[in-house]
């Protein structure tokens, strides 16, 4: 299940040919506001694999509480992957680093408003900044205005002024603890079972079952 027509169809051809014998069925679909699964009887595993959840903000529809949903019944199991909570350290050079891949990846927004709203962003006018708030235990990327600029939508049909040192938020990455993740499970009406984790602590992977 995706958002995306065309990652879903080229993962369903991969998985069919690594697995030929499975039946697979693509499912087009935002978790927010439905998980669109289908039907099945017997025993279900929903599997969550990628850090989808921790770009949500608490309180956000989805999540886990979706996940639980789509796993609900007795015979039913969620299985999803987590980031635990790791050091300022490690996550500046993870969010910010040297080469410079997060900061394209993250000024990949503006091209993005460029190609789809007409915008005029210029890309070298906005530096990459990476934030790390220990309060709400994830890291914030934004980026900052470098200098005062005009940016103009849709053909010059709208335009603002960004100030010199502005910053935009364009994502939030929250990371988890085990504690945590169970209080949100218990919330989505499941009960973590087991949770499975690297021998560094820097990923985390969780089962559950209806409560």
């Amino acid at each position: 299940m995706d958002v995306s027509e065309t990652a879903l169809i080229e993962a369903a051809h991969r998985v069919l040919a690594g697995y030929p014998g499975l039946s697979v069925r693509a499912v087009v679909s935002d978790f927010e506001e439905h998980l669109g699964l289908p039907d099945a009887s017997g025993p279900r595993l929903v599997a969550f694999l990628g850090g989808t959840i921790g770009n949500l903000l608490p309180g956000a529809a989805g999540g886990v509480p979706r996940l639980g949903q789509g796993a609900a019944g007795p015979r039913r199991r969620a299985a999803a992957r987590h980031r635990p909570g790791q050091g300022p350290r490690v996550l500046h050079a993870a969010y910010d680093d040297a080469a410079g891949v997060t900061a394209a990846f993250n000024k990949n927004v503006l091209a993005v408003l460029n190609a789809r709203l007409g915008a005029n962003f210029d890309l070298a006018a906005f530096d990459h900044v990476a934030l790390w708030d220990p309060a709400q235990e994830w890291i914030e990327m934004r980026l900052r205005s470098a200098e005062r600029q005009i940016v103009t939508l849709a053909g010059d049909r709208a335009h603002r002024a960004v100030r010199r040192g502005e910053e935009m938020r364009t994502e939030v990455s929250a990371k988890f603890r085990p504690d945590g993740v169970a209080a949100e499970l218990s919330a989505a009406g499941f009960t973590m079972r087991h949770w499975w984790t690297d021998t560094g602590g820097q990923f985390g992977l969780s089962l559950s079952v209806p409560a």
